[in-house]
């Protein structure tokens, strides 16, 4: 009955005093209202010696006693204001993140920049719903920092980066400082590709073109080089692809004679007894199929309607289209 006005009250008060934001597009800086400070265990252990210290200093009216409990306590309230301050004015902007499969872990680029002020020691960044911070950086005074945080995906889609939350507890140890950034990044994830997916739906072969005619050689894929292969057959696409500075790798295009038909991926022709997800993945592990054995592809799903090509772009195109299928929004 109490729930609903609960969990409002709730998000009043975290919006309110934790400065929870929804989603903080472009550049957010830490201004000191965003940042909180409490003792965390060695502070409040540091209090209680601060009392013992005190009292002692009381009892036996003691003069340098009364100092070096004043000297340590002005050390614990300076080491306060360099706690909150190692967070305060940094800049977070969002970085870049790469599509993933789903299963994977999406990784998040995050930018910290420290324009003015001394260096900034060990700023701990993690995701909230994770706990405690679990990664560490230092940002130089006038440089910037990138963090990359992971978080797991289960499903297709775009996935929005959790709240992050920044800690710190330099330079003593005795406060923790905190704030809370919900950066405007997420990740594209793409289906799962189906394990051990059956053959690719095709005929025969695709031709070079996509296309074949009876009686002659036709494409059928590629191959590592062999001695005696004729050098107009090396692929040269795939070849640039590989890393020189790893030896780089000679592959040539393997024919097959015969009739062909175009290799098209198409959703509408899938089995109906297959549910969407199921469908979704078997096209994805066709696709990258296509893609390692150099074979042209259309593809149909939906509203797209893409003819026979190949390449990264290709690939992304329809990877994309899958990815968003049902659930499309820019």
């Amino acid at each position: 009955m109490f729930a609903a006005p609960r969990r409002w009250y709730r998000t009043l008060a975290n919006q309110w005093l934790f400065q929870l934001r929804e989603r903080e597009p472009g550049t957010v800086v830490l201004v000191m209202r965003r940042v909180f400070i409490v003792p965390g265990g060695p502070g409040l252990a540091f209090t209680g010696l601060l009392l013992v210290m005190l009292i002692g200093a009381l009892n036996y009216n003691l003069g340098l006693g009364f100092a070096l409990t004043f000297f340590a306590g002005a050390c614990a309230v300076a080491d306060m204001v360099l706690t909150a301050r190692n967070l305060a004015g940094l800049r977070l902007a969002p970085g870049r993140v790469q599509p993933v499969f789903a299963g994977q872990e999406a990784r998040f680029e995050l930018q910290l920049h420290n324009p003015d002020g001394p260096d900034r020691y060990a700023v701990w960044l993690g995701f909230q719903q994770d706990g405690e911070p679990r990664h560490v950086t230092d940002v130089p005074a006038g440089g910037d920092a990138l963090a990359v945080l992971s978080c797991a995906t289960a499903q297709r889609g775009w996935l929005d980066a959790p709240r992050i939350r920044l800690l710190t507890r330099y330079p003593l140890g005795l406060f923790r400082a905190w704030a809370y950034w919900k950066p405007d990044l997420r990740a594209l994830v793409y289906p799962e590709p189906e394990p051990d997916a059956p053959p690719l739906p095709m005929q025969g072969a695709a031709s070079e073109e996509g296309h074949g005619q009876v009686g002659l050689d036709n494409f059928s894929g590629i191959r590592s080089y062999q001695p005696g292969d004729p050098m107009r057959h090396l692929a040269w696409r795939q070849i640039a692809r590989h890393d020189p500075s790893l030896g780089g790798q000679l592959v040539t295009k393997h024919f097959d004679g015969g009739a062909v038909a175009e290799l098209c991926l198409d959703f509408a022709q899938l089995p109906p007894w297959m549910d969407r997800e199921h469908k979704l993945s078997r096209l994805t592990s066709w696709v990258l199929e296509a893609e390692r054995r150099a074979l042209p592809y259309a593809f149909r799903l939906g509203h797209h309607q893409f003819d026979a090509a190949l390449g990264d772009a290709h690939r992304a195109a329809c990877l994309r289209a899958l990815a968003l299928f049902g659930a499309e929004r820019a």
